[in-house]
């Protein structure tokens, strides 16, 4: 399915391709005309990548915070950890790291991630007594306070262009999205989802509760913090490519996880695969359906992914 729907995305936009001129310039690019080939490997291909890595690394990672925080509505957007990681790249750019190193914006991206994840932590070692749902709601009082801080940043940019710069990382789209993009993101995503791959079976016991994964021979306090650094890596690196594109990480493996059940051996690998089509067919909606009105991916998402977040709360609701 996510082949299928990345080549279908070759074949759509501004200059439609036929399925055989489309195959014949990703096969032999050489062989293809030039605006073809300028189309599939300068403009849509690097694209669909950016748009798999991003979906792969935000479903992933909400299913991690899902077991860390034993709540499946939770996901890096809910927690937080999205926001912290706005705040990151809206002050690498305002500040000018953009301009003045390549992983600039990534790392302060990752930094406000990290900075985030470790907040939520030191809250669930120094209160073990609240529930998760307590927990989601001090996610949703930083991204205020991340709000607030996004707001002074770019209220206090020094030209307008850093300020339409800024906007992109809200807006959450992958417009004008390039190799150097893929490049930027494909190493610490792909490692981080490989290490998160390395401890389903952690994961299964922290999913448990603590004094379940204690007696199977799980160091609590030490899984839960690498797992929580390395999943603000790989949203640092996302939210750095994409903007803040939400609700991923809620819907993708809430439903992957109705399907194949609760293990994550089955569930992490199987949501990555999800994400990553999920945020193709939603970037391809977003560029194609709407004709002359400019619909950013974020916005796609957000349309698809909202109703069912509501739609799950309000069915946890007791009668």
């Amino acid at each position: 399915m996510l082949a299928t729907a990345a080549f279908v995305s070759l074949t759509l936009g501004v200059v439609p391709l036929a399925p055989g001129e489309a195959l014949g310039a990703l096969l032999h690019p050489a062989e293809a005309s030039r605006t073809t080939s300028a189309v599939i490997w300068s403009i849509r291909l690097p694209r669909i990548l950016v748009a798999m890595l991003v979906g792969a690394a935000l479903a992933t990672v909400g299913a991690v915070m899902q077991a860390i925080l034993r709540n499946p509505l939770a996901e890096p957007g809910i927690t937080g950890v999205s926001a912290g990681a706005a705040v990151g790249a809206v002050a690498g750019i305002t500040l000018g790291l953009a301009g003045s190193a390549q992983w600039g914006v990534p790392l302060a991206a990752f930094a406000g991630a990290a900075t985030v994840a470790l907040v939520l932590q030191t809250v669930l070692r120094s209160r073990k007594d609240l529930g998760s749902a307590t927990i989601i709601l001090v996610g949703v009082s930083i991204s205020a306070l991340a709000g607030a801080l996004i707001n002074l940043l770019i209220a206090n940019a020094r030209d307008d262009a850093l300020v339409r710069s800024a906007l992109f990382w809200l807006a959450g789209d992958l417009e004008l999205r390039s190799w150097e993009h893929v490049a930027l993101a494909a190493g610490p995503i792909l490692l981080g989802l490989a290490y998160l791959l390395s401890r389903t079976r952690q994961l299964d016991a922290l999913a448990l509760g603590e004094q379940v994964a204690a007696t199977s021979g799980v160091h609590v306090n030490r899984e839960r913090i690498l797992l929580l650094l390395v999943a603000s890596l790989v949203t640092g690196a996302a939210v750095a490519v994409s903007g803040v594109i939400s609700f991923v990480g809620l819907v993708v493996p809430h439903a992957v996880r109705l399907l194949v059940g609760a293990s994550h051996s089955r569930l992490l690998p199987i949501s990555a695969l999800g994400g990553a089509l999920f945020l193709v067919l939603a970037d391809t909606v977003a560029r194609t359906a709407f004709g002359p009105v400019i619909v950013q991916t974020g916005v796609v998402s957000a349309l698809v992914g909202a109703p069912i977040f509501l739609f799950l709360l309000l069915r946890k609701q007791p009668a």
